[in-house]
């Protein structure tokens, strides 16, 4: 029998520290090996317990959870599950403590405070589990500090050269917040992402990714415009397909059932940019558990686009690329390191190699026909 995975529970309401290790017993692979109610005593009981995950609440008095954070991944680096409250601030503080390094977060339930876990205990199980083989990656650098937002340069609303649809879970904030900033202001692809990520915390992650990048970025609304330049964030709880239209090319949202267990799916994405781009397709899938993405890259594939997968030993969880290389929907493995400029180069200038022998040709010939055929209209976004 594997060694049971020994997880510190920090919060400092004293009933969550009966309620969370009362679910978590639930789990045989799991010990709860203490409880510590800020983060002064948190650091302590680190020291003294060596536990394998750490539960962090962000809102505590003294030592409150963001400086906790700070100094376990400055001084005993541990792979840390955010376990907060779900609101605009908590939602901000969320985004920018897995800048910080935490592996991943779950909102508390509202009616949290009147013992009322039940219904996310599973979900708590298996981030903890998760975490713990996130244990020693090789992660991307933290956002420590907050950074100058980038002044954004006023630029014609010009069709994308390519769609580059990325699908991306566990992971996936720190992941694009530091692939996106490698993106140019004049990059003359669009990029559309599916991250796994309840409702309520993309509109915000999609400002926090506008503020670190040249590109601007928004949650996808339907009828928005697939422009060169432009990042669009499918909301929570929703999906995304794309549609060719002849005021141009849009995003189009729906309240479809999930797919392989999530709304928004990746695969919904891919098969959707398949079937309308094809040739001009580029499918990523990046750090996440599971394997949505993977048969809709097939599609991606098929249609003769790029498909891409994240190296897995760049992911916090490599679950996901994994599932689309083994099933040969992949045509390139790229690290997370090498991921941005292997898109600018080749996506983001007027003249960019395809990576393909023969490709490019046929791409040119494609992306011509593409701008004799749409009209690009765009009008500012509030």
């Amino acid at each position: 029998m594997s060694e049971r995975i020994r997880v510190l529970v920090v919060d400092d309401s004293a009933l969550m520290r009966k309620l969370i290790p009362a679910i978590l017993a639930r789990e045989s692979s799991i010990e709860v090996v203490g409880t510590a109610m800020d983060g002064a005593f948190a650091l302590r009981k680190i020291a003294e317990l060596q536990p394998d995950v750490v539960t962090l609440d962000l809102e505590m008095p003294r030592v409150d959870g963001m400086e906790t954070l700070r100094l376990i991944m400055r001084h005993a680096p541990l792979p840390v599950v955010l376990f907060s409250t779900h609101s605009k601030e908590g939602g901000y503080a969320t985004l920018k403590a897995l800048a910080l390094g935490a592996v991943d977060f779950l909102a508390k339930p509202k009616d949290a405070a009147a013992g009322r876990l039940d219904d996310i205990a599973g979900q708590l199980i298996a981030k903890i589990k998760i975490a713990k083989g996130a244990a020693g990656r090789k992660l991307p650098p933290a956002v420590i500090e907050e950074t100058v937002a980038p002044k954004k340069e006023t630029r014609a609303a010009l069709p994308p050269r390519r769609v580059i649809a990325i699908g991306i879970s566990t992971g996936g904030p720190n992941a694009l917040q530091f692939l996106l900033p490698q993106m140019p202001a004049d990059f003359l692809s669009t990029i559309l992402v599916v991250q796994h990520m309840p409702e309520g915390f993309t509109e915000m992650f999609a400002k926090r990714l506008h503020e670190c990048c040249a590109l601007e970025v928004h949650e996808a609304r339907s009828g928005d415009l697939l422009l060169a330049g432009r990042v669009l964030i499918c909301p929570g709880n929703r999906h995304m397909m794309v549609r060719r239209m002849p005021r141009g090319d849009m995003v189009v949202l729906s309240d479809g059932p999930p797919v392989n267990g999530h709304r928004p799916s990746a695969d919904v994405l891919f098969h959707s940019v398949a079937q309308e781009f094809g040739l001009t397709s580029v499918g990523i899938v990046m750090t996440g558990m599971g394997d949505d993405g993977a048969e809709g890259l097939g599609a991606i594939k098929a249609a003769f686009g790029m498909t891409i997968a994240q190296s897995e030993d760049s992911c916090v969880v490599s679950g996901m690329p994994r599932a689309a290389i083994l099933k040969g929907h992949v045509n390139k493995i790229i690290p997370l390191d090498g991921l941005g400029s292997y898109l600018v180069s080749n996506y983001g200038a007027e003249h960019g190699a395809t990576g393909k022998p023969g490709e490019n040709e046929k791409l040119e010939k494609s992306d011509k026909n593409q701008k004799a055929e749409q009209i690009p209209v765009s009008s500012p976004r509030s």
